[in-house]
């Protein structure tokens, strides 16, 4: 029998790769005029202002149903997409949001469609971080076209408002050429993380739906799928209305595997993926069935008879109980630009991970205890520990429920880690540095090429949880989507049949 070539999403993570004999021949200058805009602009509908919902003063909304209903509402959004602050650079102003995404070029919209609520009439709305207003751009009832196009999942049976979030290419792409795909879906992963916690804030219940026509969202958003794709869905539970209170359900959906494609120009491969990574319509049967998935044992995927066993167990991060403190961090969020190189200490990494993997331990801060992923039990966690009071350095593997730390190799990689992040200091600097990875093969078994969005967005709604757990700490952290990727493994010791997703950097900021 014919050899099975490799599906297009094995074909992309190799095409996509960085290696130090070929990067610099790669690296191109960036075409500044062609700059993309990271907003969308409508040129007729009807604008629904948020700002005067974001009163600091909770008295400000007392006995006032409908005031505090848009006060809800308008923290969700802010929280999870708003601008936080406004920065001048070259002559033009650069505007940074709640969530972090690469080289600031945001490639995400976020949407909101309404079934229609005696406040926010049906239709479609998009969400415009620069003025924190709604556009109502499309006025009609599409909430049953969009459970059709999510195969009639349960959770939009009862709710009233959904967020859908997209991707629009060039935005990433203008940067980061057909790479800009994993950086795509990170930002967003970034991003849910964001709503799944504004959510916990305003006494909503995001539920993720990854699994869905792409082809019949777009057309229901009025999208050019050439230039911007639907990511992810997710239907609005409203806590505070015991009808909306729901079940939890499947959210990833398996999609074909493709192993026959043509030869792909440089350019074009970042769209042919996205294209024949879709769910098809017309497609029924056991393809788009929820799939029953086996949970990870106590002991996880790497249990080596020789690794050092270290106990992670913690007192979880107290937020407070009406969250404040958590929206306080979500808003002075910031990436870190340079770490100064001192020592963290074992309980901050304690602390880091367990809010990161142990959203159980939070759930009398109420905030959820499940949080909805698209599979995590496809993830794998690896730290380089170079920079850790009371930890050894070297590089260990993390297993979220044993709760353990286990030794895979012994040495400090702060040198090594320099290459591999391409030369960022940030890599150095840090006290420590965790990959997330994801055995691809077994993963596309699973779910067919698909799958290689769903890994990307979980790896980003992990780095967000890192992301504020550090912030609340008063830690640095940056998350890196540029790194050697080949090159990673083979240093560290993790596993050939691991690809590496995302790198977050932890450290003391200079």
């Amino acid at each position: 029998m014919p050899e099975i070539r490799e599906s297009i999403a094995q074909h992309y993570h190799e095409r996509t790769k960085y290696d130090p004999e070929t990067l610099a021949s790669k690296n191109q200058r960036l075409d500044w005029a062609k700059q993309p805009v990271p907003f969308k602009e409508y040129k007729i509908g009807s604008a629904f202002d948020l700002k005067p919902y974001l009163q600091e003063i909770p008295e400000a909304f007392v006995n006032k149903p409908d005031a505090q209903w848009w006060q809800r509402l308008s923290r969700l959004l802010f929280r999870s997409y708003g601008l936080t602050a406004r920065m001048p650079s070259m002559g033009s102003t650069v505007y940074l949001r709640a969530a972090p995404s690469a080289g600031g070029l945001y490639p995400a919209e976020v949407y909101v469609v309404s079934r229609g609520t005696p406040l926010l009439p049906p239709g479609l709305y998009n969400y415009q971080c620069r003025t924190h207003s709604l556009m109502h751009y499309w006025e009609s009832d599409v909430w049953q076209a969009l459970q059709e196009a999510c195969f009639w999942h349960p959770s939009l049976e009862s709710t009233q408002l959904a967020i859908i979030v997209t991707g629009v290419f060039y935005r990433s792409a203008w940067r980061y050429e057909d790479r800009a795909y994993r950086r795509i879906f990170l930002d967003t992963g970034h991003l849910l993380g964001n709503i799944e916690l504004a959510a916990a804030i305003t006494d909503y219940r995001p539920h993720l739906i990854s699994g869905f026509v792409d082809e019949a969202v777009n057309d229901l958003l009025y999208i050019d799928p050439q230039q911007e794709g639907a990511i992810a869905v997710l239907p609005l539970a409203d806590l505070l209305d015991i009808k909306q209170n729901l079940p939890m359900g499947c959210t990833a959906l398996p999609s074909a595997t493709e192993t026959s494609y043509p030869q792909i120009p440089d350019g074009e491969l970042l769209k042919y993926v996205h294209r024949h990574t879709q769910i098809q319509p017309g497609i029924i049967g056991k393809l788009n069935l929820p799939m029953v998935k086996q949970e990870k044992s106590l002991e996880d995927k790497y249990n080596f008879p020789f690794c050092l066993k270290i106990p992670t167990s913690t007192t979880p991060i107290f937020w407070g109980k009406d969250l404040s403190d958590l929206e306080i961090t979500m808003h002075k969020r910031r990436s870190t630009r340079a770490y100064s190189g001192d020592d963290l200490t074992f309980d901050e990494l304690k602390a880091l991970l367990d809010f990161t993997y142990q959203p159980k331990n939070y759930i009398d801060q109420s905030l959820d205890s499940s949080p909805d992923y698209c599979d995590l039990n496809l993830i794998e966690t690896f730290i380089a520990v170079c920079g850790v009071k009371g930890l050894e350095a070297g590089c260990y593997y993390y297993a979220p429920k044993a709760q353990e730390l286990r030794q895979i190799r012994f040495k400090n990689f702060r040198r090594e880690l320099h290459f591999l992040c391409l030369g960022q200091d940030l890599g150095r600097d840090a006290g420590a540095v965790l990959f997330h990875t994801a055995d691809l093969k077994s993963a596309i078994s699973q779910y067919g090429d698909r799958v290689y969005r769903y890994l990307h967005l979980d790896a980003g709604h992990l780095g967000q949880r890192l992301n504020l757990a550090a912030i609340s700490l008063n830690l640095g952290v940056s998350g890196i989507g540029g790194f050697f990727d080949d090159q990673v493994n083979e240093v560290l010791g993790i596993p050939a049949d691991e690809a590496v997703l995302y790198i977050t950097t932890l450290g003391r900021p200079r």
